[in-house]
């Protein structure tokens, strides 16, 4: 059975468990990933697995920045196969008593070998050293493919032109050089990374120091941003190289990146260029990412570029002053009007469904007692984010001088999180939401042992917890009808609390505080409110009322 939050039971054990992304799945082999976490007790679980979800999306982010094999690529496995056996004849002889009859004898065997098995066309004698050598320079190069047996086919010629000089050293001639022409030394390549000093392996370090104690959520994120970047310069860009004119030209292409484009089918193994240029040559072209989205990437290599000043990796950090100006009078989301109210309500999601996922077809499934039906009722009258809600515990409801209040904050469970730190509040349960039975739901969930109000509701790989419904609650506006484009969203309902309380003659700063707008003080989070203050808190909730 599930469990939330990326974990799952198999009878008493828990598991970590995480969906690959679809672009991901034929190189993993898996449409999702699985692991036992060895423990039976949920705490632990929830500890557990973060290293092993951190395992795995550092495994995912390794894969996006492989790239596809070059020319160059083949000329450099075939010289370094070359170069390597001849280094290791060498060493061998430096051996001191080493019988030299022996290697002479099984050098003949493989090279007999490598012959044989070259002109039948057989590869199997090389798989280790194409492996190697495809994980050592991130490719994308499926084995059996063909440019996979083409790369077998030049590691054995370049093993047996090595095998060949080494029988000649045998008889003293050290002056030999390769007669086939596909092994010779490559054309000089631009500048790379020393050992240590790739972009995501100080990427790493950066994030096990975690010098602003950002959520583990937050770094993902941030290393799946920078990756954009490495997939742009290359995995060997050394770190010394970083100036203002990679940090514009990886803006400029952000500025026409596709939304999703991870997700998207046509994309899949592209880069970031190759990405923006077939979606610039398409058809129908997908809408790009909002500036609020690149100020998003810009700011996370930023505060990774701060750490690599501080740690003397570079001389400055070249991303101030390159943010994109976003009009902040704009609203992605719009309160619903009281029409729509009426058709939202009146629709089968809320009145009897077909089945948990066709909420648009009538039926005689009711959604009850869980976080989907819950979030649009509690964001209506309390103007709490869907996140916040989602997350509670069944202790952060709880009756303050004989009144029901929600305690929104980041404490008591490590996956908890809020927006800002003025989001820590204390927001009094509004009458309606008691007299639908709220505040019996939270009681079940008491009794029945759970710690959480909305134990069914699950993390995303980003940390989201709310993100699931908030996704297909929009879907089922667009189904209604009621949606076009950007207009409304599950966010409708925190913006009509602001109207509602508007329509009671409050102004802006006098109920912001409830939504989470106030500036941060402890009071927020320790102590008890004294009754006065609290019931002046009632009063502001109970003012918000709809047609």
């Amino acid at each position: 059975m599930t469990s939330g939050s990326n974990l799952k039971t198999r009878g008493p054990v828990y598991y970590a468990r995480l969906k690959v992304p679809v672009e991901l799945q034929q190189l993993m082999g898996t449409a999702e990933l699985v692991r036992s976490l060895r423990t039976k007790d949920r705490r632990t679980a929830n500890v557990r697995k973060l290293s092993v979800l951190s395992e795995w999306h550092q495994k995912f982010d390794e894969l996006r920045r492989r790239r596809d094999m070059t020319e160059a690529d083949f000329a450099n496995a075939t010289w370094e196969q070359y170069t390597t056996e001849l280094q290791h004849d060498d060493l061998a002889r430096a051996l001191p008593g080493t019988d030299k009859e022996t290697p002479k004898d099984i050098r003949q065997y493989h090279l007999k070998a490598l012959r044989d098995h070259l002109g039948r066309g057989e590869t199997v004698l090389v798989h280790w050293a194409a492996d190697s050598f495809i994980d050592r320079r991130q490719l994308l190069l499926e084995k059996g493919s063909a440019q996979y047996r083409e790369l077998c086919f030049r590691l054995m010629r370049a093993q047996i032109e090595a095998l060949q000089r080494a029988s000649e050293r045998d008889l003293g001639n050290y002056a030999g050089m390769p007669s086939d022409p596909i092994v010779t030394r490559p054309t000089a390549t631009a500048e790379v990374a020393k050992p240590g000093e790739r972009l995501m392996d100080l990427f790493e370090r950066y994030a096990k120091e975690n010098p602003k104690r950002v959520k583990e959520a937050a770094l993902m994120q941030a290393r799946r941003d920078i990756g954009t970047f490495i997939e742009l310069v290359g995995s060997d860009f050394p770190v010394t190289s970083l100036d203002k004119k990679a940090a514009r030209e990886w803006k400029a292409l952000l500025m026409e990146y596709p939304v999703k484009a991870a997700e998207i089918g046509i994309f899949r193994g592209m880069g970031i260029k190759e990405i923006v240029e077939a979606n610039r040559l398409s058809k129908t072209p997908r809408p790009v990412i909002t500036a609020k989205t690149v100020n998003r990437y810009i700011a996370a290599f930023s505060a990774f570029c701060n750490w690599l000043v501080a740690h003397d990796y570079l001389s400055a950090n070249p991303f101030p002053e390159m943010y994109l100006s976003v009009d902040k009078t704009k609203t992605n989301a719009r309160p619903f009007t009281d029409e729509e109210r009426k058709v939202l309500f009146a629709s089968p999601f809320f009145t009897g469904c077909k089945d948990d996922s066709k909420w648009h077809v009538p039926g005689d499934h009711l959604i009850r007692d869980d976080h989907r039906y819950w979030l649009p009722f509690v964001m209506m009258y309390s103007g709490a984010r869907p996140g916040e809600i989602a997350q509670l515990l069944v202790d952060d409801v709880r009756q303050m001088h004989g009144v029901w209040v929600l305690h929104l904050t980041d404490e008591g469970d490590d996956e908890k999180s809020l927006k800002t730190k003025g989001s820590f509040r204390v927001v009094p349960v509004h009458s309606k939401l008691v007299e639908m039975g709220f505040i019996d739901h939270v009681n079940r969930q008491r009794e029945a042992g759970e710690r959480r109000v909305f134990p069914e509701a699950e993390r995303n790989a980003r940390g989201h917890i709310a993100s699931a419904f908030e996704k297909k609650f929009g879907t089922y506006l667009i189904k209604l009808g009621l949606k076009q484009g950007r207009g409304i969203s599950l966010y409708s309902f925190r913006h009509g609390f602001s109207d509602a309380m508007r329509e009671a003659g409050f102004m802006d700063d006098e109920f912001g505080f409830l939504m989470g707008h106030s500036k941060f003080s402890m009071t927020a989070r320790y102590g008890q409110l004294p009754q006065g203050t609290l019931q002046k808190r009632v009063q502001l909730i109970e003012s918000a009322t709809y047609r």
